[in-house]
């Protein structure tokens, strides 16, 4: 059916899609400039970033390779502490999730607010905490301590993702093996595991990012050089006067690679993980 025009006046033009391809990408150049002169300045010789050319004209490594030389060994600690708390977030998350999405417990309504309220406590709160209980077991300045305290943010996480996933489970298939001899622990294994494998992904992911990027716990549970992750290195870089922000910037690029493949490479997952609870 027509719409009738009014005598008199134009009839109104639609927005043209090259305006909103424009709109777009001016937003998307605006949100990414800070990563494009973080690797701007990562490449150049040497110096401070007040004269930096906004193109790398001449480009030169030596940031990169004094990053390596000074920060290598907080970019290993840092991923062995957030691998750590990815494996301790699952090896607990995932049972007590199948537990509270399967099991008719009396209190897992009173179980699922406490896990939601965990994640409220200011982690200034958890770290003080922490660091009197971590000064009488002797965890201070260890690997263990860290995935421990950075796990205190992925576990309650992870229950909540995993479980949302695992009540969409159909209760037919977890019958189905039941009756073909199955117990809770084999089901669990064999049925519902694969089944959730975007959930957990996405909890892996978010656990990894989780303790990747702490920085609280870090400051707070370490006191020596022996043991420090990047985020940590790169506080104690930047001082009042920095002479070589190519450095930091290289140190700040690599810090950044994990986190930006990781993301790329599972985001399919996260994106059917996040939303497969939603619905039933």
């Amino acid at each position: 059916m027509a719409i009738p025009v009014t005598p008199g006046r134009r009839p109104g033009r639609a927005w043209p899609r090259w305006a909103d391809t424009a709109v777009g990408v001016g937003i998307l150049a605006v949100l990414l400039f800070p990563i494009y002169w973080m690797i701007n300045v990562s490449l150049q010789p040497g110096g401070s970033a007040v004269g930096t050319p906004w193109l790398p004209v001449h480009l030169s490594f030596h940031g990169y390779s004094t990053a390596l030389s000074q920060q290598g060994r907080n970019l290993l600690t840092s991923l062995v502490v957030a691998l750590g708390s990815v494996a301790f977030c699952l090896v607990i998350a995932t049972p007590a999730a199948y537990v509270l999405a399967q099991f008719r417990l009396r209190f897992a309504g009173a179980i699922l607010f406490g896990v939601l309220i965990s994640q409220m406590i200011p982690g200034i709160v958890i770290a003080n905490a922490l660091y009197t209980a971590y000064t009488d077991a002797g965890l201070l300045n260890s690997v263990p301590g860290l995935i421990l305290a950075d796990s205190t943010a992925g576990i309650p996480f992870a229950i909540l993702i995993v479980r949302a996933f695992m009540t969409s489970i159909p209760q037919s298939v977890i019958e189905a093996g039941r009756v073909d001899g199955a117990g809770h622990l084999r089901t669990f294994v064999s049925i519902v595991l694969p089944m959730s494998r975007n959930a957990l992904i996405t909890a892996a992911l978010f656990s990894f990012l989780f303790a990747w990027a702490d920085f609280l716990f870090a400051l707070t549970l370490t006191t020596t050089a022996d043991v420090r992750p990047v985020t940590l290195g790169l506080y104690t870089y930047i001082g009042t006067y920095v002479s070589d922000w190519s450095s930091v910037m290289a140190t700040a690029v690599l810090a950044s690679i994990p986190a930006i493949v990781l993301l790329v490479v599972a985001q399919r997952y996260v994106a059917a993980g996040t939303t497969a609870g939603a619905v039933k």
